[in-house]
């Protein structure tokens, strides 16, 4: 079945680990034939959360930015594939406050029912990953449709690009494209 599936990227680099990651579980999803629409945060301009609610009556944000757009993506969205450089074992800022300002989703139809995460870190080891899989998780559990549906995580890479000496990442991240 034909999915719309967005695909997040919160590295401020370009040709970040995390990226590569994303682009190819793009790639993967594509290759699939679903409705791929491409999201990186890097040249996106939005302010935090000012947590006055406003949306849950209204169903909009007060803060006139860059999220407008962003956040009928993700409504609309049947996937959502996050990708974010692991940070002090947590996700990256950006990613943080663009998952707070999706707060009006919380009274909308929202569409989306899977979401993956793609994570790289310097460090390697299966708790580097996990407070940021905590901090999704925590996220999601507020859509009560949607579900956390799998992780690709790639330790041991912290130059640009270096994912590409890890060619298996890649495969798994483009392998979980492919069989969403």
């Amino acid at each position: 079945m034909k999915k719309n599936v967005l695909v997040i990227s919160s590295s401020l680099r370009s040709g970040s680990n995390s990226e590569l990651l994303a682009k190819a579980a793009m790639d993967g999803a594509v290759a699939a034939g679903h409705d791929v629409h491409w999201l990186s945060l890097k040249d996106k301009k939005y302010e935090f959360c000012k947590g006055c609610l406003a949306c849950q009556n209204t169903g909009t944000c007060v803060i006139r930015d860059d999220m407008d757009g962003m956040i009928e993506l993700v409504k609309d969205a049947d996937v959502i594939i996050v990708a974010t450089p692991v940070y002090y074992y947590g996700m990256s800022g950006q990613l943080k406050t663009f998952l707070d300002r999706c707060n009006p989703l919380y009274i909308a139809d929202y569409q989306f029912r899977e979401v993956y995460l793609l994570t790289t870190s310097a460090e390697d080891g299966e708790e580097v990953y996990q407070t940021t899989q905590a901090g999704l998780q925590g996220w999601i559990d507020c859509f009560p449709k949607a579900s956390f549906a799998g992780l690709v995580s790639g330790g041991g890479v912290n130059n640009p690009k270096e994912v590409t000496f890890h060619p298996e990442l890649l495969k798994q991240a483009n392998d979980l494209g492919k069989n969403i």
